[in-house]
């Protein structure tokens, strides 16, 4: 493709989206960047403190349980409170417990601690995705959550890299620098974002209360999108549960671990924006379906790769799946969501990472165990035909897309938009 085709593409990809999502693009990079310890936990378990794969599955379990917790609190906190004071308590508490995790030692404080870390880095996802449908039109919601997910993959990227050298020098450091940087992301939407939740007057607020939990429980079409997320999100998390725990295991350091997981946040810094234009407007159902099998025999292919080379090439058959399913799932959610319940809804879908988080733990750790990693990688296999039979038969006649809330419209005409956050 002619260079000037490829600068065309990505600046028609950044163009036209409001400034508050620039705000959040960057709190969201910001915040990757200094992503180091869920990356890197089983590794600093087992091979830094000595506990068994089976301890750090405990332990990543109880991190998964708090996401669990927090997960709907989140939600109503966001629809409640509001997206901003959300996001800043979640950012504050994140900062606070990841600092405090470093300084642990004893079995039972640390997975305290990761219990804690869990709910508070969990509580923020709901208030973002909520914030980002607030102040995006419909029709570019799935390149906004694609360049978010881009910023994402960015950071992970870079910190994945670093943070192997870090944690050869010293565990702590990574933890220090993930609370600092957490904090700054903190400060960033303390100065740079406005509130954006439609309910601004009294009226409004009342009728947030119409959208309860039940509403979303009895939602049948999305509560089976979200059983099917929960089972995506199980493969997926083997990317940072089973691989590293695998990979040690099999003689691997924690370097080389490092750069094979890299390839997944290189893959989607450089092929995202044209994925995203290749999905934008096309059959959600049938997306989906590709982005399940490309997830479970990404990984299932795991089992014949002995080496760091081959790894990375199974990583770049699951990370395509993750680039097609993470825009395509979050924008589905939001066009199922009412605008007033939008944090519920969110807070519902972020449990099933949540649960995922916490169950594909102990299911590795299990596994791995008693029967040997070969047979994690056919799990993961078998799970991803199924969500791919299972999206096939639910994704038919899908509701249309509300209408961007007034208080979207009139921040995306009354302030100026593009890629510029300065």
């Amino acid at each position: 493709m002619p260079l000037a085709t490829l600068r065309r593409a990505a600046r028609e990809t950044v163009s036209g989206l409001p400034r508050e999502f620039w705000w959040l693009w960057t709190s969201t990079l910001v915040n990757r960047l200094g992503a180091f310890v869920a990356t890197f936990m089983a590794l600093y378990l087992t091979l830094d403190r000595g506990y068994s794969a089976s301890y750090a599955g405990l332990v990543a379990s109880l991190h998964g349980l708090g996401g669990v917790v927090s997960s709907i609190g989140a939600g109503v906190m966001t629809d409640r409170l509001g997206r901003r004071p959300t996001l800043l308590i979640a950012q504050s508490g994140t900062a606070a417990s990841v600092a405090l995790l470093g300084f642990m030692h004893h079995p039972v404080a640390i997975a305290g601690v990761a219990f804690l870390v869990g709910m508070a880095s969990n509580a923020s996802r709901p208030a973002v995705q909520a914030m980002m449908a607030d102040i995006v039109r419909p029709e570019d919601r799935v390149r906004a959550f694609s360049l978010n997910y881009w910023a994402i993959n960015l950071g992970f990227a870079v910190s994945s890299m670093g943070a192997g050298f870090i944690a050869a020098y010293s565990y702590l450091a990574g933890f220090l620098i993930e609370a600092g940087m957490t904090a700054v992301c903190a400060v960033v939407v303390f100065l740079k974002l406005p509130e954006s939740r439609p309910s601004l007057n009294k009226n409004a607020e009342e009728a947030t209360d119409d959208v309860g939990l039940g509403t979303v429980l009895r939602d049948r079409r999305f509560m089976s999108v979200v059983g099917l997320s929960f089972l995506v999100a199980l493969i997926f998390q083997q990317g940072s549960i089973g691989l590293p725990v695998a990979m040690g295991n099999a003689g691997f350091t924690p370097a080389d671990y490092g750069m094979a997981i890299a390839v997944n946040g290189v893959l989607i810094v450089a092929l995202q924006i044209p994925v995203t234009r290749f999905i934008q407007h096309r059959d959600p159902k049938r997306l989906l379906v590709v982005s399940s099998l490309l997830a479970g025999y990404g990984f299932g292919l795991t089992a014949f790769a002995g080496s760091v080379g081959l790894i990375a090439l199974t990583v770049c058959v699951w990370t395509l799946g993750e680039m097609i399913n993470a825009p395509t799932q979050t924008g589905l959610v939001v066009r199922l969501s009412p605008t007033r319940g939008r944090g519920r809804y969110q807070g519902m879908y972020t449990l099933s990472w949540s649960a995922a988080a916490l169950v594909a733990p102990l299911m590795s750790g299990f596994v791995i165990d008693r029967f040997g990693t070969a047979w994690l990688w056919g799990l993961c296999a078998v799970v991803g035909t199924v969500a791919a039979i299972g999206y096939g038969a639910l994704m038919r006649h899908l509701p249309a897309e509300e209408p961007t809330s007034p208080l979207g419209r009139v921040r995306q005409e009354g302030q100026e938009v593009g890629p510029s956050v300065g």
